[in-house]
């Protein structure tokens, strides 16, 4: 199946553009026709999201990495403020620290998760409609803000790039009824983007879980308690978990107590983030 998936995509990108050009291209969100066009991420054609709404949609400010919350106090700190040539060792660390988590992250230090967007700031249906009505469309175009989160945080010393990508899987009964695994193709065009291994051996979901759409946190956790297994010992120090979107992080986080066993150290790479409640609608 997987092997199927990239053929297919590999054939969709080879369609030549005189052809591509001539196929009806609409943003997903206002509906407008989307033209050839040349940005910051790279060639946006066919993205199913025209610039406007995708820069409508991404994060505005900096957030924390542990649970979303706007940092409004660095939108007052200068760059050279920031620069580490300016700073010792240890204001470095303490500085990079408190730029990378709010003051209550701080005390408990949580997954980092990286993310362009909010889940509730306009993409939420256009990231569902890739789960559940295989639209692939915009798919290129938000891991290329996925990818410029990333690239951004490393500039910043915020996160370090990983060893390699580990796709959240699904489980074979699901994969089967769906057809594909959105993580893995997201996985994939990162893998692709900034050029690092995806490795989808290590992890499988050995459990088939209930879809947890509208579940309550407890609910989650109780449905996702020994999902997922190490198929063998993992070679690998640093790792991304990649998905589609995190919301109470409960997938994420069942994960990567099985990785911390193995001494590795897991961010979480997603599309976009459902922040919790009393969180939303900061920008």
């Amino acid at each position: 199946m997987r092997a199927w998936i990239t053929k297919l995509l590999a054939s969709i990108s080879t369609i030549p553009r005189q052809v591509q050009a001539s196929l009806p291209n609409r943003c997903l969100l206002c509906h407008q026709s989307i033209h050839n066009s040349h940005t910051a991420l790279g060639d946006l054609w066919s993205a199913g999201l025209c610039e406007v709404c995708l820069e409508a949609c991404l994060y505005q400010a900096p957030h924390c990495l542990g649970c979303g919350k706007t940092l409004v106090e660095l939108m007052h700190l200068t760059t050279a403020s920031l620069a580490p040539s300016s700073l010792t060792p240890v204001q470095s660390s303490v500085n990079a620290q408190s730029t990378r988590y709010c003051g209550q992250c701080l005390k408990t230090v949580p997954l980092k998760v990286i993310a362009p967007a909010s889940y509730h700031h306009g993409l939420g249906s256009v990231v569902a409609a890739i789960k559940y009505q295989q639209q692939l469309a915009p798919l290129k175009v938000l891991v290329a803000a996925l990818v410029s989160r990333v690239n951004q945080l490393v500039e910043q010393q915020l996160i370090i790039l990983p060893q390699v990508l580990l796709p959240v899987p699904l489980h074979p009964q699901r994969l089967k009824q769906r057809g594909f695994n959105q993580a893995w193709l997201i996985a994939k065009e990162i893998s692709v983007q900034l050029n690092i291994p995806l490795d989808a051996n290590v992890l499988k979901r050995v459990a088939d879980t209930q879809p947890q759409a509208g579940m309550t946190g407890k609910q989650r956790r109780k449905n996702c308690h020994k999902a997922f297994e190490l198929t063998n010992d993992i070679p690998y120090q640093r790792v991304a978990l990649v998905d589609d979107v995190l919301t109470t992080g409960t997938t994420a986080n069942e994960i990567a107590k099985l990785l911390n066993k193995q001494g590795v150290y897991v961010d979480v790479w997603c599309l976009a983030r459902a922040e919790a409640p009393s969180l939303r609608g900061q920008d």
